[in-house]
């Protein structure tokens, strides 16, 4: 539950990999076994929680809840490494979701992908990629009847979650 380290070879992916103050990363983890629990509206907003409440150390850019899987794409802040700003996401909304509905534990897979992006890419290029997955999952036909989902270009007022 909100684990981020894996097996034998998860210290192999890790090697080598530092967290850079004020750099751009995205990650993706998925949830335990990928069960779909945040098809549950109030589930997925529970993550959405977690993830404002590392705001001060890991700024959000975009982020999408999947049904078995979250998309964030987020800046490190205040020195705090990128498996702690996981662990606290992942942590978070895991205690919160296993208090409110035990049956849903372990909600994390342990470990994490991520990414982190180049001087050169594009973010609102990779944020428009990150929020327009429930289209290419065919979960909706537009972007804005998708509930969990927010980006820092967005100036519409609406908050995904």
């Amino acid at each position: 539950m909100g684990r981020t380290t894996g097996g034998p070879g998860y210290a192999a992916l890790r090697r080598g990999r530092v967290s850079l103050n004020n750099h751009y990363y995205l990650v993706t983890t998925p949830t335990h076994q990928r069960r779909p629990i945040f098809r549950d509206l109030t589930t997925g907003r529970l993550v959405v929680q977690a993830l404002r409440a590392v705001e001060p150390l890991a700024p959000t850019l975009c982020y999408v809840v999947m049904p078995d899987h979250l998309h964030w794409l987020m800046q490190l802040h205040g020195g705090v490494t990128l498996d702690n700003a996981v662990q606290r996401v992942k942590g978070r909304s895991a205690r919160e979701i296993g208090r409110r509905w035990p049956a849903a534990r372990p909600v994390w897979q342990a470990g994490f992908h991520d990414h982190a992006v180049r001087a050169d890419q594009d973010l609102r290029t990779l944020a428009r990629y990150v929020v327009t997955n429930p289209l290419r999952a065919g979960l909706v036909e537009r972007i804005g009847d998708y509930p969990l989902w927010d980006a820092v270009w967005v100036e519409d007022g609406r908050a995904g979650g």
